[in-house]
């Protein structure tokens, strides 16, 4: 499975360029996504604008999702949407004037440190004009109401590993994986005892040193690690 011998001081050196650039917490707010979707109905001048925040995972996904709401809204004057998922992120106005839709109801996720989070408005036209400034409160409030009825959940960053150990071993690295609260996702048992696991960023760098230092150099890593994002 292409492992390799790495030395302690290799596997961690590996392990701290695969996590850089890691800002310290207390510098940046940590991201957070939604657990559910959530609902809002504003009605204002006559127009009734159906507000929706969700979690979302990509702009295809999205994209469904919209074509979704159009077929069942069929008598809407617009369904704008604004999709916040790191380089998939889109604000689409849908015919309303440019700027006055889509890109506020962006500013409201991101003001709020959001991410995988997909935000619609449908609008029923109620004969009133509001002006651009008047559309763009309308869409904005109707984000801004969704969200404050939704379940937020923070966004754990956690870091694929992998490594090999010695038949005798085995238990040493199964209870060390348990008390650093990593997922096992797979074991082989070949020559030696491989392992895959996941676990939350902040906590790797420490698990690998105290692995390192209690299998006495035995133990080796893989040259895959790789890092994800989870909820």
């Amino acid at each position: 499975m292409g492992i390799k011998k790495a030395g302690p001081v290799g596997a961690r050196r590996r392990l701290a360029l695969s996590l850089h650039p890691v800002p310290p917490p207390a510098l940046r707010p940590m991201p957070q996504t939604l657990a559910a979707a959530a609902h809002s109905e504003l009605l204002i001048k006559k127009s009734r604008f159906l507000g929706c925040v969700q979690p979302m995972a990509d702009r295809a996904e999205a994209q469904r999702v919209v074509a979704a709401l159009k077929a069942a809204h069929p008598g809407a004057a617009h369904v704008c949407w604004a999709l916040l998922a790191g380089g998939q992120s889109a604000a689409v106005d849908d015919g309303e004037p440019s700027g006055t839709a889509g890109r506020p109801m962006l500013d409201v996720l991101r003001h709020q440190d959001l991410e995988g989070v997909l935000a619609t408005v449908v609008r029923y036209y109620g004969g009133i004009k509001l002006g651009a400034g008047g559309l763009v409160r309308a869409y904005t409030d109707s984000v801004a109401q969704a969200l404050l009825v939704a379940e937020k959940v923070a966004i754990v960053r956690s870091t694929s590993l992998r490594c090999a150990v010695p038949y005798a071993q085995e238990g040493l690295v199964r209870r060390a994986l348990d008390g650093a609260g990593a997922v096992l996702l797979g074991v082989s048992h070949g020559e030696q005892v491989d392992f895959a696991f996941s676990l939350p960023v902040d906590a790797a760098a420490e698990l690998v040193a105290r692995l390192d230092e209690t299998c006495h150099g035995r133990l080796v890593w893989s040259s895959e690690d790789q890092g994800q994002e989870g909820k």
